[in-house]
């Protein structure tokens, strides 16, 4: 009994360390940009009378997310000029990712999607771009700052800033979005002073970066990228000396990160990848409707606001919690199954809310004309948003347990882009389904698509979740 007790509070007190203040303002760097290119878009949108399908297929712009491994390499091994020397490796590409999304978030304040959707989309497509590459750098710098058994508790700092972005970003746009409205109904110039506020904010966050520390390139890690130069021009020495350089550089950037984690996992490696890249399936595949739920549902954007972003999302910062301390205190892959349980078990629930307003007002075809009690609401978000917040730090503890810190940026940009590749993609046609179908049977699919990620993890079971650095490495490949 008092081992146990000493555990969880060793577990509770790694929350004090410095790092952990730091990664949770990188978190609300990275949940800012993200819920004002998905969430609270899609409700400018609908306000702006565009279609549920066409807010289905904007969602594809988020398939950026998903893609940010191309670019990886670059961020992993490019020094950037000037910022290099002065912010070091990770510093320097965070604080260029900040000041470029602050001003692509000023870009979109100027623009009216009623009017310009396609220049809308340009410009929200670099927003997005911008946030993927703060994402590569900010997840190289967590698993570079800490050692493996504290991953856990930075994971949940790390989403404990983000949920707090979402708040911002989510309650609080929509929030400055009604105060700044000039009349009733859809009013851009509330819009646009809500995002002029945000951009602003985004660019506070570049103080955290220029105060937090560089992390510390481990002598193995520099060994790591030698060797792997050195091999690559042992093997291209019959060309002039420019294209062995490059060369190099694209086979130690660009291959070698692939080649460590197949060599390490072998078969498992793929039924790794199929896990990273549904496990997020039912909860993506479902978030892109939630809003234009709740707007069809005929909730205002005040009750969205309070119920969906302020108090939902204080219900995942506690899911969130709930989840470091339960993956420091049982390790990583027992809280893995019971996030991917809670998900598929409490997303239903939406389908019930549907069938709920269906009941009220049996008139209504896909959607309700009489929203169900707000109540009912409150349940229904904090029952999603517990689970949530407990898969979530289970996750991202998971797939930083994967990790290579030879090849942090790249490898985990690699696993966070399948984790939303094919369900963003999926998600893009759920404005289709919800006309074709209703959102009853949207969401009971919705949920029922999660299934088979349990099968998944059982079949990765045996796979040894354990920290992998460059000097281990290099004596497993021997």
């Amino acid at each position: 009994m008092k081992a146990n007790l000493t555990r969880w509070r060793a577990a509770v007190a790694v929350y004090g360390q410095r790092s952990m203040l730091h990664m949770l303002i990188f978190g609300f760097s990275c949940g800012l940009p993200y819920m004002l290119v998905f969430a609270t878009l899609s409700f400018w949108l609908r306000e702006a009378e565009v279609s549920r399908s066409a807010i289905g297929y904007f969602s594809w712009i988020l398939v950026v997310y998903g893609m940010k491994w191309l670019w990886a390499p670059l961020v992993d091994r490019l020094k950037l000029p000037l910022l290099h020397r002065l912010l070091g490796r990770r510093r320097s590409w965070i604080g260029l990712a900040q000041t470029a999304i602050a001003l692509s978030l000023l870009g979109l304040a100027w623009l009216d999607p009623a009017l310009s959707l396609q220049n809308f989309a340009l410009c929200t497509l670099l927003v997005a771009w911008f946030s993927a590459t703060q994402d590569i750098a900010i997840d190289a710098y967590r698993i570079e700052i800490a050692p493996q058994e504290e991953q856990g508790s930075l994971a949940a700092a790390y989403m404990l800033g983000y949920r707090l972005a979402m708040i911002l970003s989510g309650a609080g746009a929509l929030y400055l979005a009604a105060w700044f409205s000039t009349g009733e109904g859809y009013d851009p110039v509330g819009w646009s002073h809500a995002y002029i506020v945000m951009a602003g904010i985004m660019g506070l966050c570049l103080l955290n970066t220029l105060l937090s520390q560089e992390p510390v390139q481990s002598l193995a890690s520099i060994e790591k990228d030698e060797e792997d130069a050195a091999l690559a021009l042992e093997r291209t020495a019959h060309l002039p000396l420019p294209i062995q350089r490059m060369l190099s550089w694209c086979y130690g950037a660009l291959l070698c990160p692939f080649i460590d984690f197949f060599r390490r996992y072998r078969w498992q490696a793929f039924w790794l990848l199929l896990l990273i890249g549904t496990y997020r399936i039912s909860d993506i595949f479902m978030g892109v409707m939630a809003n234009p739920f709740y707007v069809d549902l005929g909730y205002s954007k005040e009750q969205v606001a309070s119920v969906a972003k302020v108090f939902g999302v204080i219900m995942t910062l506690i899911g969130t919690g709930i989840g470091g301390l339960l993956v420091t205190r049982f390790g990583c892959r027992p809280i893995l199954t019971l996030g991917a349980i809670l998900v598929v078990a409490t997303n239903q629930l939406f389908a019930i809310m549907a069938w709920l307003a269906a009941a009220l007002t049996p008139e209504c075809a896909n959607i309700a004309c009489e929203a169900p009690s707000i109540y009912w609401l409150m349940a229904v978000i904090s029952a999603d948003n517990i689970s949530a917040g407990i898969a979530t730090a289970a996750f991202i503890a998971f797939l930083s347990s994967l990790t290579n810190v030879a090849y942090s940026a790249t490898q985990y940009a690699l696993f966070s882009s399948l984790m939303v590749l094919f369900p963003k993609f999926l998600a893009g046609f759920s404005g289709v389904l919800v006309d074709d179908m209703g959102y009853v049977w949207f969401f009971t699919i919705a949920s029922l698509i999660g299934l088979p990620v349990l099968l998944l993890i059982w079949l990765t079971k045996q796979t040894q979740l354990a920290p992998v650095n460059a000097e281990n490495n290099s004596k497993r490949s021997e």
